[in-house]
């Protein structure tokens, strides 16, 4: 239903611009720790048309997420994002993820910790490849320090249950708690401020 819809509202801008055929949506796939947040980020970018928080990068073939979080599927927690090339390019969308992690740590992200919430860029072609590695260095010089977040090559994306999808906008409370708790802006703020 989510896709007919965005097929739809394709139709109906492409009407609007004259009868001019807007560019197809794209999708990317990024992981920067707990999925709630990394959806909750994105959704406030523009040209992002959707979000749906899963796993990818593993061995395991559709997860659950009690799975991945046990350990030992090789999956990290991502957001698959729908978004519109001809808005936001692919290259922007790996600087934001970016920009909202601390690519620095290798251990999970924030009070996160473990595999599964590693920080990695998903590419499915070689542009994308070069957008991510080039997208990894830029933050490295910013930085002035090693980025340990990975350009990983996709091979599947699992959606994760619903209950997980759109956790911020159904559990607001709770997740404005968590997220707080978890330490998640302070970091990324102490990480960025003197990033040049």
């Amino acid at each position: 239903m989510r896709h007919a819809l965005l097929s739809l509202s394709f139709s109906f801008a492409a009407l609007l611009n004259g009868g001019a055929h807007a560019g197809e949506p794209q999708t990317a796939v990024f992981a920067g720790g707990c999925f709630w947040c990394v959806e909750a980020d994105f959704d406030k970018l523009d040209g992002v048309l959707a979000t749906t928080s899963g796993f990818a990068g593993g061995s395991v073939e559709d997860p659950s997420y009690k799975q991945v979080t046990r350990g030992g599927t090789g999956h990290l927690e991502v957001v698959e994002i729908t978004y519109d090339p001809d808005i936001v390019s692919f290259r922007t969308l790996a600087d934001y993820l970016l920009r909202h992690v601390d690519p620095t740590d290798d251990g999970g992200q924030f009070c996160d910790r473990g595999d599964s919430y590693r920080t990695a860029i998903f590419y499915s072609s070689e542009t994308e490849k070069s957008d991510a590695e080039a997208a990894l260095s830029s933050a490295s010089d910013a930085l002035g320090q090693k980025v340990v977040t990975r350009a990983i090559k996709l091979d599947a994306f699992y959606p994760a249950e619903e209950y997980h999808q759109d956790y911020y906008k159904k559990s607001p409370l709770q997740y404005a708690y968590y997220r707080r708790s978890c330490g998640r802006d302070r970091r990324v703020e102490a990480v960025w401020s003197a990033a040049s």
